[in-house]
């Protein structure tokens, strides 16, 4: 029972649960990218290399063949499937990466400089308030109680 209990409490806690959050968002976000990717910036840079999909980019290190029959149907050369190596998909997700990882600087650049603007704000607040001069304290309810005994006292003379 101490191994739910611990469980429950680490997951639980609030770091987990943001970063859960994050990931769920960073997924939907990286979809996002992927699309501005394939969609938008890949077209018209496999239009510049001449029509080119990256994706299909290959070298093949083996030939592919089929396989050969025999007037009987029967099987003389088995198929060979081809040996590539797709070096255009990983040029694909290197441009996803790089957007992604742009974004991403973007996005904690933008975050920290809000950051330092309300710092500078909450400074200039604190300075403000420090240069204003303390405001009087308000009497208590005991003064407030004799200045108008006095001020009766004063209109019976």
């Amino acid at each position: 029972m101490g191994f739910l209990k611990d469980f429950k409490a680490f997951a639980m806690k609030g770091n987990v649960v943001d970063m859960a959050v994050g990931v769920i968002i960073g997924g939907a976000f990286g979809k996002i990218v992927t699309s501005v990717v394939n969609d938008i910036i890949m077209p018209p840079i496999g239009l510049l290399v001449g029509g080119v999909d990256f994706k299909d980019l290959k070298l093949v290190l083996q030939a592919g063949q089929e396989e050969v029959l025999n007037e009987a149907g029967e099987v003389i050369t088995p198929a060979v499937a081809e040996v590539t190596l797709n070096y255009g998909n990983f040029l694909q997700q290197t441009f996803d990466f790089l957007i992604i990882a742009f974004s991403i600087f973007c996005i904690i650049r933008l975050i920290a400089k809000l950051g330092e603007m309300t710092k500078k704000e909450e400074e200039a607040a604190a300075a403000a308030a420090a240069q204003a001069p303390a405001p009087a304290p308000e009497p208590s309810a005991e003064e407030k109680l004799l200045t108008e005994i006095r001020d009766l006292l004063k209109e019976k003379k």
